[in-house]
């Protein structure tokens, strides 16, 4: 993996925590950086160049008339001011190169002098054993912080920890050992398809191997993660973008642009489900 920095710009040293989304159900995580992008306004300082991510190119997201600058698979912004770089991830993964996408991502991420990373990402809502809704919309979160996942600034805040994440549990375990890049057999493994088993599927998701790969690099990670389901998934990337500037104790005096509490809604989104019904059919 490449880092292609853009004429006259550079890496700021401060900004050192990365936010990036991890792909799952309903593109969440992306839509939830989206939000970020648009909302912070910062400047994209280059773009990420691998072989593990499938091509793509479009027009400019952010602005309302284009001006021509490409949006590409993996593009990096940085926001000094709230010292943060984010990551947006445009296409997915080619299959079966997940775990070496993840590991160039944690050698990128280290090498640039990140200290802690936060991966926003969503989970199906069919999965979900232990529903409780007294909280309103909840967020659940898993860290690395302490070996059973736990972290205490995200239990003050009132998030719930994965229950279902178990550092022992086979698919983790060999999570951990590939990314430390100990010889393991792979048997019958298959981690990009979706598993039968409910203790199968959290490890075969994108954000456990980027979890386990930027652990292993020394990073501290913070995985804020939604239950939800394939649709209209705009209140989900609300909640998680949301709760990524809670976890960095941003508010809204601290995000450039944001205004009066409001969220800045990405021009990309005005088709994002298409054009509105033709009401006359009604």
């Amino acid at each position: 993996m490449e880092f292609v920095v853009e004429e006259d710009k550079h890496l700021d040293k401060d900004c050192s925590t990365l936010i990036m989304p991890a792909l799952s159900i309903g593109n969440v995580g992306q839509l939830a950086m989206d939000l970020l992008v648009s909302t912070m306004k910062p400047e994209r300082v280059g773009y990420l160049d691998t072989p593990f991510v499938l091509p793509c190119v479009g027009n400019d997201a952010y602005v309302p008339v284009p001006q021509g600058q490409l949006a590409l698979p993996l593009e990096v912004y940085e926001s000094p001011a709230n010292g943060v770089t984010l990551i947006q991830q445009r296409s997915p993964v080619v299959k079966g190169m997940m775990i070496e996408f993840a590991k160039n991502l944690a050698e990128f991420a280290a090498a640039s002098g990140k200290t802690h990373v936060i991966v926003l990402s969503s989970l199906d809502f069919g999965r979900w054993q232990k529903i409780d809704m007294s909280s309103g919309s909840q967020v659940h979160y898993l860290s690395n912080t302490k070996k059973d996942g736990k972290d205490d600034h995200c239990e003050k805040i009132g998030w719930k920890i994965l229950e279902e994440y178990n550092p022992d549990q086979r698919r983790w375990k060999y999570l951990s050992d590939i990314a430390e890049g100990s010889s393991v057999h792979v048997d019958d493994l298959s981690f990009e398809d979706e598993q039968e088993n409910d203790e199968d599927y959290y490890p075969s998701l994108p954000f456990a191997a980027l979890y386990s790969c930027f652990k292993e690099k020394g990073l501290k990670v913070t995985c804020l993660l939604c239950y939800c389901s394939e649709g209209d998934n705009i209140p989900d990337a609300f909640n998680l973008a949301e709760a990524a500037c809670k976890l960095l104790g941003l508010s809204p005096n601290n995000l450039n642009n944001y205004a009066d509490g409001k969220w800045l809604i990405p021009f990309s989104w005005g088709t994002l489900y298409g054009p509105a019904p033709d009401m006359s059919i009604f």
